[in-house]
C-alpha cells in the first residue's frame, strides 16, 4: 500500500510499484473510465460537471520513479498495488478534512468509518452515500420509460395483434387483442433501485440510513409504490439488464445512482484484483468536493451557486445575443467568489495563474461587481491569514482578494475536528459579511 497526499509536488516510489502504476499514470481519467474499468468509481460521476473537468486530469503522473498527484483524492488499485491519496491536510494517517467534506456534502454520519480509504471500508461508504444519490435522482422525477404492453379488451388504442386475436377471440365476443407502447414507472432502473433498498434493509448496521430524514423516507416509499412486480428472485436478472451504459438527456442524475446500485448489489466492495490489469477504486475530484462543501455554508449568506449541468444561475456575456453563458462558482449582488482547492501560494507568496485571474476579472466586469476573488483551504504558509488583498483593478475598478479557510490542526478526534471546522466556517462567514456591508 502506497500512501500519499493530493498536490504532493512529487514523491519517490519503490521500483517494484512502477510496472502496475505505469498502467494508471499519465492517463486522463476519462480514458481510464472509457477503457472498461467499471470498478473505478469517480465522484462526480459526470466528469464534465465541474469547470475543472476532472475527466481531462490525470490521477497522478509518473516520471521514472517520481509520482506526482493533483486534485484527486481517494483510493485506487491495480493487481496487488494499492494507492491511497489523502488530502494534503491529513495528519498522522487520519484524514479528518476529507471525511468532514464528505460528511457535509453527502449529509452522512462518518464517525464510525476509518479515516483513510481502502478496499476494506469503501463498500460501507457506498451504502452511506446511497441516500444522497437517491434523493438527487428523484428530484428530477420518478424515472419512466416506454414498455410494450399487451391488452385484450374493447378499448382498442394500439396495433391489433392478429395472432392473439385469432387465438383468444374467435369466435368474436367483443374483445380485441392489441399491443401498445406506454410509459411505465415499473422498469429496469426503478427495479434496480428497489433491489438496492431491499438489500440495504437486510443489513443490520446500515438499514438506518434509509430513514435518516423525511425526504429519504419519501423517496424509498415512492420507489416501493412504483415497483409492484418486485420479487427478490429477479435480482440477478435485474442486475444483468442494467449492465449496459445508461444515458438520458433529462434523467441524467440516475446515471450516478445506477452505478452505486450496481456496486452495492454485486457486493464486491471494490475488491476486484482477480482480473489482471483491471483498475478498481473510489476517487473524488478535490475541486468539485471543495466547491460543493463551500456551498453548504455560503448558502447561509445568500450566495447563489450556478450549476452548468442543469443550466441554472448562468449569465450571458452579451446583452443582444445568447449562447455565451458563464457560470461563476458563487455570486451575490456585486460579490463574486471562485472556489479553488489547488494551492494559491508560491514560496510563501500569493499566486494566481493567468487563466484564473482573467476569468474572475471578466466575471466582475460583466456583473459590475466591486468585490471578487478566490476562496481556498488555508495552507501552512498562510496559517494566520483569512484574507489577502491582491489589488484594485484598473479601468472600472473593483478589488480582488484571496480568502483562506483555516483547516484546524491537532484535533484529538473527528468530533473535535468537526467542532473546530464549524467555528472556522463562522469566522469566514463573518469576514465575508463584512465585505458585503
Amino acid at each position: 500500500m502506497l500512501r500519499t497526499n493530493d498536490n504532493n509536488c512529487g514523491i519517490n516510489i519503490e521500483e517494484n510499484l512502477i510496472p502496475d502504476l505505469d498502467i494508471i499514470a499519465n492517463k486522463k481519467i476519462s480514458k481510464l473510465v472509457s477503457e472498461g474499468n467499471h470498478n473505478l468509481l469517480i465522484f462526480p460521476s459526470d466528469l464534465d460537471v465541474n469547470k475543472d473537468k476532472i475527466g481531462e486530469s490525470n490521477i497522478f503522473d509518473l516520471d521514472n520513479n517520481l509520482l506526482t498527484t493533483h486534485n484527486v483524492m481517494g483510493f485506487i488499485g491495480i493487481n496487488n498495488t494499492e494507492v491511497t491519496i489523502q488530502s494534503r491536510f491529513a495528519q498522522n494517517g487520519k484524514d479528518y478534512f476529507l471525511h468532514y467534506m464528505l460528511k457535509k456534502v453527502f449529509s452522512i454520519n462518518l464517525v464510525d468509518l476509518k479515516y483513510s480509504f481502502n478496499n476494506e471500508n469503501v463498500f460501507d461508504f457506498l451504502l452511506y452515500i446511497f441516500p444522497y444519490y437517491l434523493k438527487k435522482a428523484l428530484r428530477q422525477g420518478l424515472y419512466k420509460e416506454y414498455h410494450r404492453k399487451e391488452y385484450n379488451n374493447a378499448n382498442v388504442k394500439g396495433a391489433i395483434d392478429i395472432n392473439r386475436q385469432i387465438k383468444y377471440n374467435m369466435p368474436f365476443l367483443g374483445n380485441i387483442a392489441y399491443r401498445v407502447k406506454e410509459y411505465s414507472y415499473d422498469n429496469k432502473i426503478t427495479q434496480l433501485i428497489r433491489h438496492t433498498i431491499e438489500f440495504i434493509k437486510q443489513r443490520d448496521l446500515s438499514q438506518g440510513i434509509l430513514y435518516t430524514d423525511t425526504e429519504t423516507q419519501n423517496c424509498v416509499d415512492l420507489i416501493k409504490q412504483a415497483t409492484p412486480t418486485y420479487t427478490n428472485n429477479d435480482r440477478t436478472k435485474i442486475i444483468n439488464e442494467n449492465l449496459k451504459p445508461f444515458s438520458h438527456p433529462y434523467f441524467f442524475e440516475y446515471n450516478g445512482l445506477k452505478k452505486i446500485c450496481l456496486q452495492i448489489l454485486r457486493h464486491e466492495g471494490l475488491k476486484f484484483g482477480e482480473d489482471k490489469d483491471k483498475i478498481y477504486g473510489l476517487l473524488f475530484d478535490g475541486a468539485w468536493l471543495w466547491e460543493e462543501y463551500l456551498n453548504t455554508f455560503l448558502i447561509d449568506l445568500d450566495f447563489k451557486h450556478p450549476q452548468n449541468k442543469v443550466s441554472k444561475g448562468a449569465f450571458n456575456l452579451f446583452k443582444d445575443r445568447s449562447g455565451y453563458k458563464r457560470y461563476p462558482d458563487f455570486i451575490k449582488d456585486n460579490f463574486i467568489l471562485d472556489a479553488k482547492y489547488k494551492r494559491l501560494d508560491h514560496n510563501g507568496n500569493d499566486w494566481v495563474n493567468r487563466d484564473d485571474m482573467n476569468q474572475i476579472i471578466s466575471y466582475m466586469y460583466i456583473k459590475s461587481a466591486m468585490i471578487g476573488g478566490f476562496i481556498c483551504p488555508n495552507d501552512d504558509n498562510f496559517i494566520n491569514t483569512c484574507r489577502s488583498r491582491l489589488g484594485e483593478l484598473n479601468g472600472y475598478g473593483g478589488e480582488v482578494f484571496i480568502w483562506r479557510l483555516r483547516i484546524p490542526k491537532g484535533a484529538e478526534s473527528f468530533t473535535e475536528f468537526c467542532e473546530k471546522m464549524g467555528s472556522e466556517e463562522e469566522k469566514m462567514k463573518d469576514k465575508i459579511n463584512e465585505e458585503c456591508l
